[in-house]
């Protein structure tokens, strides 16, 4: 009998469509169905250069899922490849082939959750260009959407964004998230380079309370949630997008345009400090040199 190390994933499928078909003796119907959906896991490993069933883990599992996600799969075809995958493993294990089963700790997909609304790559830039940024205001409201964009932060974490949190120099924000947790995530250089104007100015004609926060009211304190969403909604019609929009909208759209261009989950889910993309939560150390790598090769607007 082959060995894990050895057994290639087009063997695996192989036998394990032999065996529903004849020794189950599955519908031809049924077969087929599982069929299609193994294909896709299948062309998915290759396109990644995964050929054996040693390199199949979870995160890969669960990656296939989140890219099947990303192309707009419904929830209900997305449950059904997981349920084909799980089944061939159950197989696999029963026949001593893998000594733990990829898909077990994979959840299904909520069925009849819908993804939040997602803008393309030209919404977002359409929205970036709304704010007129010969104003005060304006380049404040400038400077938010690019650091949101750029962050994919929170909109409290973004309304409560201190004035000493970016380090415009190393290109890094300060942020602390749900739990009180503290993160460090990546700044592109557009974003860095529009805090930069802000600060110089157009904040010192808002800050007439002499406040800790970077993005000031008209007033000098610090803008809030309720405003931002109204402001957001606003620039959105101004630009053109009558989707409807949320600050979670350029968050979501930020883990979507990373992935879509290749970024490592890992190291998106680290970026944004708790993302649940699918079903399953990953957590992993990575290392603050990796994460601006990553970001700076693969973010729209990160300068690279």
């Amino acid at each position: 009998m082959l060995v894990e190390m050895e057994l290639q994933l087009d063997q695996a499928f192989d036998q394990y469509l032999d065996h529903i078909k004849i020794e189950r003796n599955l519908a031809p119907n049924t077969v087929e169905s599982y069929a299609r959906d193994l294909a896709k896991f299948r062309a998915y490993c290759a396109d990644r250069s995964i050929h054996t069933l040693s390199a199949v883990d979870g995160t890969v599992v669960l990656e296939f899922l989140i890219a099947l996600s990303v192309a707009r799969l419904a929830a209900r075809s997305q449950a059904r490849n997981l349920v084909a995958l799980r089944g061939m493993f159950k197989y696999l294990r029963a026949e001593r082939m893998i000594q733990a089963d990829p898909t077990a700790a994979v959840d299904l997909p909520r069925l009849g959750r819908k993804l939040p609304e997602v803008l393309t790559e030209e919404e977002v830039d359409r929205l970036l260009a709304a704010p007129d940024r010969a104003t005060s205001l304006g380049l404040r409201n400038a400077a938010m959407l690019e650091l949101l964009y750029a962050t994919g932060l929170r909109v409290t974490e973004l309304c409560r964004v201190r004035n000493d949190a970016v380090d415009l120099a190393r290109g890094y924000l300060s942020t602390m998230g749900k739990g009180r947790k503290q993160r460090l995530v990546p700044v592109g250089e557009e974003a860095l380079a529009t805090i930069q104007d802000y600060l110089e100015r157009a904040r010192p004609v808002l800050d007439k309370r002499r406040s800790d926060f970077l993005f000031l009211s008209n007033r000098g304190g610090p803008l809030s949630r309720q405003g931002f969403w109204k402001l957001l909604g606003q620039l959105a019609r101004a630009a053109g997008i009558f989707k409807e929009i949320s600050p979670h909208t350029l968050r979501h759209s930020f883990a979507t345009h990373l992935l879509q261009r290749g970024a490592d989950l890992r190291a998106v889910q680290a970026m944004l400090g708790h993302v649940d993309i699918s079903t399953t939560q990953i957590y992993t150390h990575i290392s603050r040199r990796h994460l601006s790598e990553v970001y700076r090769r693969h973010h729209p607007r990160g300068g690279s």
